[in-house]
Parts: C-alpha cells; sequence; structure tokens
C-alpha cells in the first residue's frame, strides 16, 4: 500500500531577483545523498548532488541551472533549515591562535547573500565604451568544475578560466554599437577578454571576486587567551 504524506511548503525571495520560490523540506534519502558528497570532498560531487536536492525540492516552476551560485546556497541553506533545524551548532576557530575551536549557534534563517559596497556588473572600458556583465549560471560554473576535475595536469585551468570569464558577458556598448553576448561564439567572447588591457582585464577579475555571497559574521572568545575576534563565515559549506 502506498502512502502520500503531504510535505509542508514554505517560501523566500531569491536574492538576484527577488522571485518568489516555494520549497519543501528535503527527505532522510536526499539528506543521505548530501552527506555522501560531503565525505567524498570532491567539489564537482558536492555541487552536482546539491543541484539535485535542490531541484528535487522546488516546488515552483523553477530552472536552478540558470541561477548563480550564491542563489543555489541561499537555497540550500533555507531548504537546509526547514529539514534539519532553524539553529546549526558550528565549530569557529579563534583567528588569534588558529588552533583552538569554539562551539557557536548560529540561525541559519538570519543568513543573508551579502552585496560588497561598490560591486557593480558595469565596466567601464574607454570613454565610450562600456562591459556588462552578468553572474555564472550555475551550469557554467558545473562545467567549469567538470573541465577542471578532467585536467589531471591542470594545462586548461586558465583556457578555462578565461571561457568562463568570456561566459559571464552580458553586453559590449561601443559608442551606438552593441554586442550581445548570447550572440557571440565562445571564441568571440574569449578573443574580446585577451584583447583588454591590464587594466581593463584586472576590473573583470575584481567582478568575479566581489559577487554576492552567503555571509556571516560572528564574534568568539578564546576560552585560553580570552582575546575576543570576528569571524566571517562564508559559503554554504561553513553552515552544514
Amino acid at each position: 500500500m502506498a502512502f502520500k504524506i503531504n510535505y509542508p511548503t514554505y517560501e523566500l525571495n531569491l536574492p538576484s531577483t527577488d522571485e518568489v520560490v516555494k520549497y519543501r523540506p528535503f527527505l532522510v534519502k536526499e539528506e543521505k545523498l548530501l552527506l555522501i558528497a560531503q565525505q567524498s570532498k570532491d567539489t564537482k560531487t558536492i555541487v552536482e548532488t546539491m543541484k539535485n536536492v535542490i531541484q528535487n525540492c522546488i516546488v515552483s516552476k523553477l530552472d536552478i541551472s540558470s541561477l548563480p551560485m550564491f542563489d543555489i546556497e541561499y537555497l540550500l541553506l533555507h531548504i537546509r533549515a526547514r529539514s534539519v533545524g532553524e539553529t546549526a551548532e558550528l565549530n569557529v576557530m579563534c583567528p588569534d591562535d588558529n588552533e583552538t575551536y569554539v562551539p557557536i549557534s548560529v540561525d541559519l534563517l538570519n543568513i543573508n547573500v551579502e552585496m560588497p559596497e561598490g560591486h557593480s556588473n558595469k565596466i567601464k572600458l574607454t570613454d565610450t565604451a562600456e562591459l556588462y556583465m552578468t553572474y555564472p549560471a550555475f551550469d557554467l560554473y558545473d562545467d567549469f568544475l567538470g573541465k577542471l576535475k578532467e585536467d589531471k595536469e591542470k594545462t586548461g585551468v586558465v583556457d578555462n578560466l578565461f571561457k568562463l570569464f568570456g561566459n559571464s558577458i552580458y553586453q559590449i556598448v561601443d559608442g551606438e554599437d552593441v554586442y550581445d553576448g548570447k550572440d557571440l561564439s565562445d571564441k568571440e567572447k574569449v578573443d574580446f577578454i585577451e584583447s583588454l588591457t591590464q587594466k581593463q582585464f584586472a576590473d573583470v577579475r575584481n567582478f568575479f571576486n566581489t559577487m554576492p555571497r552567503l555571509q556571516h559574521k560572528v564574534e568568539v572568545e578564546n576560552p585560553k587567551t580570552k582575546v575576543k575576534s570576528e569571524v566571517v563565515l562564508e559559503g554554504v559549506q561553513s553552515f552544514f
């Protein structure tokens, strides 16, 4: 006899678009998959497992493959909070001696995606030219990790990184001429990135380095030294 269980559903707003998304808690079998992936310590396996579990838990019509990574992490954190508990018990290392750990409790529903001050997707190239970037979609990031895993000698890291940069081009504006990234080939986008000056390329790297991220600040006191320090927890892995 088959039993059908009606699971509770919850809502959240995606950090990138403010779109309302409905979701359910993950099931025991899904938690098991996450634990196995975490124990593997393989980034590609962890990312793919996250994608499958989140997609299963989303009740709304939403293809998470097109979402940026910080949306994915935010979704997983909330699903975890509704599934296991809103409070996470963590052990945090004290930065003053880099060896002593202290236990802390964190309310997962109070953790937000932080937008660094000054971060912008608009990069001024010249007086008349501008480059507009978009956050890499989950599938692009997943593909990037897959290629890194296959590249045992790490000889293609730079090429794959430049492809990731190129595929994150949303639009190029040069005076009255407008070029949409979706209309350019991978080679054209990589060629464009390679044609930038060092200063312009530094601005592109800065866009990636300052992308929004899941972040939470806590204060800890080292029981040995009595020194109080601020610790920044970043990324969903910090809360599992």
